[in-house]
């Protein structure tokens, strides 16, 4: 009876240093936090300062936008060529891109209520004539009419190179797919080149790794420049349009977004606290490029295949664009009232039709969602587009939560669409979310003990 009792206390006792939670200082997501606050004091004590710090988080952005394309092509390219079959490629693509269209519309119609219960622009009376309109002319010429056609041309490059050059994600997952599909149907001649390719993956997310360390010093950088050259003082007036756009964001994430994750079987509390770092990093640096990388690696730790994750997640910083949707009604809404024009609800559907097009295209870069609404007034003549001058100098500060959204919006997307090909087993998939350490310890634990599995 000694000998049976004596081996459960083992596993027990060390197990239980491993679940042992790091110090917040000594995570991501906490000195991310940190860098944050430091850049907040900063901004306002030393804005001249803190203006200057903009280069470091103009390099972090750089550094993961260089190597956000290669991670896109060695995911999907891997993904696709170990796929048995081909039908779900094509399937996991259909269903994405409903999923994406029904969600961002939804954005577009929730913003355009908000926009006609709250009325931001309310009591503004701004003659458009008296606006500088210069300071959004370099954004109208950006904000070019965009045919079916012409959207649909874009997406091939001239090269296979100019892809990667000009770092165009949808260039890419189309160069990738057309790899993977030929990697496939080559079958095992193909298989070397297959090993280096999947080498060459686990390669570069070592290298995401390493570049990771540098997100507190490029959130400092970011959030410095951000309160030093617009300052807390610049919301004045307009505060009332940014806590709109904020608590809409935020209720949006919270009822929407948690809807559709209760129905798929996962709690939204749970899924913002597993990328919570990605929240963090969002918001610093008002771009939801940073966290790709990384998004799309916790995708895969959840159970996700690597060939959904690399369709759903880079095809959604195109078309599934919640965040910039919410935006794009809302403050069109705001300049139409606070220039005096009385929207008709005619005209309110054309500006949400128009808009249902030039949303898309407006994630991850930032400022792209501007451009966006530009190009929607630019084709609706009734709101002056000299108006955007309005809400010029605050954009910095609505970009960050639209560029949250989107990023939330894509992980909920490839979890909703892995869920309806059957890949995730719910059960496992609460287990992860509810320990988002627990990859880790198992990996340990595998590079520890021989034999164990990898």
């Amino acid at each position: 009876m000694v000998t049976t009792a004596t081996p459960p206390p083992p596993p027990t006792s060390n197990a239980a240093p491993r679940a042992v939670k790091k110090p917040f200082y000594r995570s991501l997501w906490g000195q991310v936090l940190v860098g944050v606050a430091l850049a907040i004091v900063l901004g306002y004590l030393r804005p001249h300062t803190a203006i200057a710090m903009k280069p470091l988080g103009d390099a972090f952005i750089r550094l993961i936008s260089m190597i956000i394309t290669i991670v896109i092509f060695c995911t999907v390219v891997t993904g696709i060529a170990s796929m048995q079959d081909m039908k779900k490629v094509g399937r996991v693509g259909g269903k994405a891109l409903l999923y994406f269209e029904v969600v961002s519309t939804l954005a577009l119609l929730v913003g355009l209520v908000v926009g006609n219960l709250v009325h931001t622009g309310a009591g503004f009376n701004v003659n458009p004539a008296t606006l500088d309109s210069k300071a959004v002319a370099n954004y109208a010429g950006a904000a070019k009419a965009q045919s079916v056609t012409d959207f649909i041309m874009h997406i091939i490059p001239t090269t296979v190179v100019d892809a990667f050059a000009r770092g165009d994600i949808l260039q890419v997952v189309l160069v990738a797919i057309l790899f993977g599909f030929a990697l496939s149907a080559m079958g095992r001649r193909c298989k070397p080149l297959l090993e280096v390719f999947e080498a060459l993956t686990q390669a570069v997310f070592g290298v995401i790794n390493i570049l990771m360390k540098f997100a507190p010093i490029g959130a400092f950088g970011a959030m410095a420049f951000t309160i030093g050259a617009y300052g807390i003082a610049s919301l004045g007036p307009l505060v009332k349009l940014i806590a709109t756009f904020w608590i809409t964001c935020i209720l949006f994430v919270l009822i929407v977004m948690g809807g559709i994750a209760w129905v798929a079987g996962f709690s939204i509390i749970k899924y913002l606290i597993y990328i919570k770092e990605e929240i963090v990093l969002t918001l610093a640096t008002s771009s939801s490029e940073p966290a790709l990388p990384t998004l799309m690696e916790k995708m895969e730790q959840l159970g996700c295949s690597k060939a959904l994750v690399g369709l759903v997640v880079p095809t959604g910083y195109t078309f599934n664009t919640d965040g910039s949707s919410l935006y794009m009604t809302l403050a069109a809404l705001f300049v139409a009232e606070a220039t005096g024009i009385h929207l008709t609800l005619g005209q309110q559907l054309t500006l949400f039709a128009v808009a249902v097009l030039t949303s898309k295209g407006a994630a991850g870069v930032q400022g792209a969602a501007f451009i966006a609404l530009v190009g929607t007034l630019m084709v609706i003549p009734t709101i002056p587009v000299a108006g955007m001058a309005l809400i010029l100098g605050i954009d910095r500060f609505m970009s960050m939560f639209r560029a949250t959204v989107n990023m939330l919006g894509n992980g909920v997307a490839t979890l909703v669409v892995a869920r309806w090909e059957h890949e995730l087993d719910p059960a496992l998939l609460q287990r992860n979310l509810a320990s988002p350490d627990a990859w880790r310890q198992q990996v340990a634990i595998a590079a520890e003990v021989p034999g164990a599995p990898q």
